[in-house]
């Protein structure tokens, strides 16, 4: 896959991200979730703290730093499946967390795994069976300070005709 994939255009054109989110990702588009880099190894994702993602602690509610952590990752998932051929379907099985630290300001998720991702990827291909990938995404505040750590498990499998 090229540095110039459909999917990376699409992700970095913001208007039609934005658009794509709010017709597919309505709840992540209202939060503030919004992608800050991506290319085929990593990603970074960011989530505000403002009152549509507060919780009444005044700090970001978990599923909203959930949000952020997941599309971080998965967002390196489409990236090395979009438009493949075969068509290879993508979902989430499994997340943990962990929470360090209050979220009281705009968290940044930063996923580095996307080589292990098309590896992965790539060997559903190959072997026709469904392949698991346990996928790790760090959110840190504007310090620079660990809030919370996600992993992630995505299935990747051919999709059947």
């Amino acid at each position: 896959m090229q540095e110039t994939s459909p999917f990376l255009r699409l992700v970095r054109n913001s208007f039609r991200f934005r658009l794509f989110m709010l017709m597919k990702l309505p709840s992540a588009y209202f939060s503030g979730v919004r992608v800050l880099q991506i290319d085929e190894a990593s990603s970074q994702v960011s989530v505000p703290f403002k009152w549509f993602s507060q919780n009444p602690f005044k700090s970001t509610y978990f599923a909203c730093l959930a949000m952020a952590a997941e599309m971080s990752t998965g967002i390196l998932a489409m990236t090395h499946t979009y438009k493949r051929n075969p068509a290879v379907s993508m979902l989430v099985t499994n997340l943990e967390a962990n929470y360090s630290k209050k979220a009281t300001g705009t968290t940044v998720f930063t996923c580095e795994m996307g080589d292990e991702i098309k590896a992965v990827v790539n060997a559903a291909i190959e072997t026709g069976e469904a392949q698991t990938i346990k996928v790790r995404s760090v959110g840190r505040n504007t310090a620079g300070e660990e809030v919370a750590e996600f992993f992630i498990t995505w299935s990747f499998k051919i999709k059947k005709l």
